[in-house]
């Protein structure tokens, strides 16, 4: 069962080996967080002209929302301010910006009443990050843009942190799904077509854990952890935004959360950008992740651990 730290004075190095064994962390807005959303807002206002943008989707065909985002989140990817205010967040959040390694944040969108759930606003059955080739030492980022509520929230399976899920995470290889599948998201409207690792067993959404966080309040989570898209009957369309770290050390080490069901193969190891000066992980070390670690029991890790 996982525990929600709100506002924790804990240290980097304390609040990763926390996260590694499954709590989540919520921090209210700060001077950083709420710069960002002041940056996002503008971003997505611009593009949506006249209307609002969480009720834009009543005015516009499924066809052209699409197309609107297809053009807007690759802009907001690769916006350079997001370079110079992703390290300011990290900052004032006690991290050691020369050992902290960041990836591009992703806008994210989720529509209300099943208006739009495919390709670019793709709507996340119960998943793990690293059923993706995301590294088990990888820490996820997650901010509201607007205010949210729990009907358009995101959900956690904490149960599940600790017990296996018969996934199709082997067929999963992240450098074939970049040559092949992740250009084609805005053509799927109607449904997704493309192969991505789901359940293939039942999973049991509740109990499950939704966090509400403000708008610039942020939430932190292992990437090991079990979640999903909340089915959206707000009302509203929710704009989040999010993005992921690792620690050298931790890299270097190969420390993290327990691997009890991944076989995925490739990693994201390349994707990340040093806090101090945008480079990346030496190719030497990206190399030993390739393939997943050896599944793990969970809780004989964290007896370990806590020995």
């Amino acid at each position: 069962m996982s525990s929600v730290l709100v506002e924790s004075t804990l240290s980097d190095d304390e609040r990763r080996a926390r996260l590694y064994a499954g709590e989540l962390f919520v921090y209210a807005p700060r001077p950083a967080t709420r710069e960002f959303v002041e940056f996002s807002r503008t971003l997505i206002r611009e593009a949506f002209g006249d209307l609002d943008p969480e009720t834009a989707q009543y005015h516009m065909p499924v066809e052209d929302y699409a197309a609107l985002l297809a053009e807007l989140k690759p802009r907001f990817i690769h916006h350079p301010t997001c370079k110079e205010l992703l390290p300011a967040i990290l900052a004032e959040h006690g991290c050691d910006l020369s050992k902290t390694y960041f990836d591009v944040p992703r806008l994210r969108t989720s529509t209300s009443d099943d208006y739009l759930t495919s390709g670019i606003a793709y709507a996340f059955h119960p998943h793990r990050d690293t059923w993706y080739s995301a590294p088990f030492c990888q820490l996820n980022w997650w901010m509201p843009i607007f205010d949210i509520v729990p009907e358009n929230a995101m959900a956690f399976h904490p149960r599940y942190f600790s017990q296996s899920v018969k996934n199709g995470s082997r067929d999963y290889d992240y450098y074939e799904w970049n040559a092949k599948n992740r250009a084609d998201a805005a053509k799927h409207i109607k449904s997704d077509t493309r192969k991505q690792p789901k359940p293939e067993e039942e999973v049991e959404i509740f109990p499950q854990t939704r966090v509400v966080a403000p708008s610039g309040g942020i939430m932190i989570f292992s990437a090991a952890q079990l979640h999903s898209s909340v089915p959206n009957n707000s009302g509203r369309t929710r704009f989040s935004m999010d993005f992921r770290t690792v620690h050298f050390d931790d890299v270097v080490n190969h420390v993290g959360a327990p691997n009890v069901d991944a076989e995925c193969t490739g990693t994201t190891m390349r994707d990340y950008l040093r806090g101090t000066d945008l480079s990346r992980i030496p190719e030497d070390i990206c190399l030993t992740y390739d393939t997943a670690p050896p599944r793990e029991d969970a809780m004989l890790v964290f007896s370990h651990q806590n020995a």
